[in-house]
């Protein structure tokens, strides 16, 4: 999927929750084989080229493109599984391999942890008894810096913006790069649903603030290519104190 992952596990060491955390990257190398639009052998690719069809291809494939076309209706066409007129459900499936992931450990009995994909995070449980994580949001203008701190339990966490790739979120609606925004970060509890929805969030720009503020499960906080900013009602609430 083009980036790191790491786990935080504060657990027993335990059988079952090595086992799972073996079993937790296994799921994760078996997501970049089946989607990866980067690998000609990978079932989008062979998708995308008319090389195969969903119903040859894993039962997660169909449930990707499902979720993808859910979100693009809940967004009014700010998402889609097809930036630039080809197939790639990226924009989602990180998110979905990271959260289902963050499940095989929490199954095992890895009450607190947290699965990190590329700076989008699954957070379960606590960081230490009686104390939530500590997620540091960085300035997309300036990475050596912080905007915020985020702190909470069982939270989805997931930015969107050009600070590492550049201008790359393509708006669906245009067929042209995002440029409104430097950055968005949305929180949730779901990061299936909280990584999409980032990505739909970006595209919108301006217009994300209105959409965000009415949404029932995301808060969210932006920066825009001016360096202004702004963030919903309750995302005030997640800020760790200082």
């Amino acid at each position: 999927m083009g980036t790191v992952f790491s786990f935080v596990v504060r657990a027993p060491r335990s059988p079952s929750v090595t086992a799972a955390l073996a079993q937790a990257v296994a799921w994760l190398h078996h997501v970049d084989r089946v989607f990866s639009p980067y690998r000609p052998d990978s079932q989008i690719t062979r998708l995308a080229e008319g090389r195969t069809d969903v119903d040859a291809c894993d039962p997660e494939v169909a449930e990707v493109l499902r979720l993808c076309a859910e979100i693009g209706h809940a967004t009014g066409g700010a998402f889609t599984a097809e930036p630039g007129g080809r197939l790639d459900p990226s924009g989602l499936v990180k998110g979905w391999a990271i959260e289902r992931a963050s499940d095989i450990l929490h199954r095992a009995g890895a009450r607190d942890h947290y699965v990190n994909g590329g700076g989008d995070l699954q957070l379960r449980g606590e960081a230490a008894p009686g104390e939530p994580w500590r997620i540091g949001l960085a300035d997309p203008h300036d990475r050596s810096r912080l905007i915020a701190v985020v702190s909470g339990r069982d939270l989805a966490i997931a930015t969107s913006g050009t600070a590492e790739r550049g201008a790359h979120i393509v708006d669906p609606r245009t067929g042209r790069p995002s440029t409104g925004m430097a950055s968005i970060t949305l929180t949730g509890r779901h990061l299936t649903e909280v990584d999409a929805l980032a990505t739909a969030a970006f595209v919108m720009g301006e217009a994300a603030r209105t959409w965000a503020e009415a949404h029932p499960r995301i808060e969210a906080l932006a920066v825009a290519a001016d360096r202004s900013t702004w963030c919903t009602p309750g995302f005030d609430g997640l800020l760790a104190a200082s």
